[in-house]
């Protein structure tokens, strides 16, 4: 029999628990790497959404932030002033002012501290929401793209840990966009020019667009598809790939353009009198009054030519103002002339000569 001693000296084998290297491989080392790609992919993504939210969310006053925050120094005196874009504007602009080149200027323009009606604040705060609308778009789009390129780079990245060869995937990536490059070349055009006119807000809804074709008010701005009606109600879809040239009569500011016929008959000197005062007294009264940012100003006799000549006025008005100021400015104007006994050309219409028949003889 065994005794106590011989009990305790038997030993049990115990089970090797020891993982050997193709286990350690698939079971710790692979699911950590990709684990670390997958965080790693989180943190930039995350860094890059934080940053086009940044650029892309307006202020609350409808600008677009910055960044990064301007670097401020303090002064002598102890009062802090703006490192960053010094000097850009001036303390002493009190009116509307021509630039450097003698032109008059969008910049210049909102230099000036001329008071804006009701009707012009209701369309700066809507160009404002359409601005803040167009960079919350432009945002979304980058948010996405970015989301697309880190997935695609995440899995690519996992399909390699676990031994995948990951070049045929490129390459068949490759061959399919070219492939759809060639067989969709108008719809990437489309969306490229869409992509370019958001950036570059070269119109947005309720602008009035001259786009070659088409005229009139713009309705809808898409990626592929901008949408405007024009003056007789229909609504015209322009693909943004066919878009050559863009004419906005609605950015910033607008001009009155009068060209105003006058007979031959009548005193060149008293004409332009009576023009030019007729038009300042008109914009000192509504509904002149409000849509004007500076003028009106007489550019003097413009054209000599067979049967009359004519006269040349300006104003620089609001966005959007220029054709209902044009229209009035006209009818006080022709009023005024009407008083004063200077007539315009063919009062009674054009003279219309008798044509000889002519035989068939002849």
């Amino acid at each position: 029999m065994r005794t106590v001693a011989d009990v305790n000296e038997l030993t049990l084998p115990l089970p090797d628990l020891a993982m050997s290297d193709v286990m350690q491989e698939w079971l710790v080392n692979k699911p950590v790497m990709i684990v670390v790609y997958i965080l790693l992919a989180l943190v930039v993504r995350w860094l890059l959404h934080r940053g086009i939210d940044r650029v892309t969310t307006p202020a609350p006053d409808g600008s677009t932030r910055r960044l990064w925050p301007r670097r401020r120094a303090r002064s002598e005196g102890g009062a802090l002033t703006d490192v960053d874009g010094a000097g850009d504007e001036s303390d002493d602009d009190t009116g509307v002012s021509a630039d450097e080149s003698g032109g008059l200027t969008a910049e210049s323009l909102n230099k000036s501290n001329h008071r804006k009606p009701a009707e012009q604040a209701i369309a700066d705060r809507k160009r404002a929401e359409r601005r803040a609308q167009r960079m919350l778009t432009i945002g979304s789009v980058l948010k996405s793209l970015v989301s697309f390129v880190v997935l695609v780079w995440v899995i690519l990245q996992t399909l390699a840990i676990l031994g995948v060869n990951v070049a045929p995937f490129i390459a068949s990536a490759g061959i399919v966009g070219v492939a759809l490059g060639f067989g969709a070349q108008a719809l990437v055009r489309d969306f490229l020019s869409g992509l370019f006119m958001l950036f570059e807000d070269q119109y947005g809804v309720g602008d009035w667009v001259d786009l070659g074709d088409a005229e009139g008010t713009v309705e809808n701005v898409g990626l592929r598809i901008t949408s405007v009606r024009d003056l007789h109600g229909t609504l015209w879809y322009c693909r943004n790939g066919d878009i050559q040239r863009v004419g906005n009569y609605s950015q910033d500011f607008g001009v009155a353009f009068l060209e105003i016929p006058v007979s031959y008959g009548a005193d060149i000197d008293r004409a332009c009198t009576i023009a030019i005062d007729t038009a300042k007294r008109a914009a000192a009264r509504e509904p002149i009054r409000s849509n004007l940012i500076s003028g009106p100003e007489l550019a003097g006799v413009n054209e000599l030519g067979a049967d009359s000549w004519s006269l040349r006025m300006t104003a620089v008005t609001h966005a959007n103002m220029q054709w209902a100021t044009e229209r009035e400015l006209r009818r006080r104007i022709r009023n005024a002339f009407a008083e004063a006994g200077i007539d315009a050309p063919y009062q009674q219409g054009l003279p219309v000569s008798p044509m000889k028949a002519l035989s068939p003889a002849e």
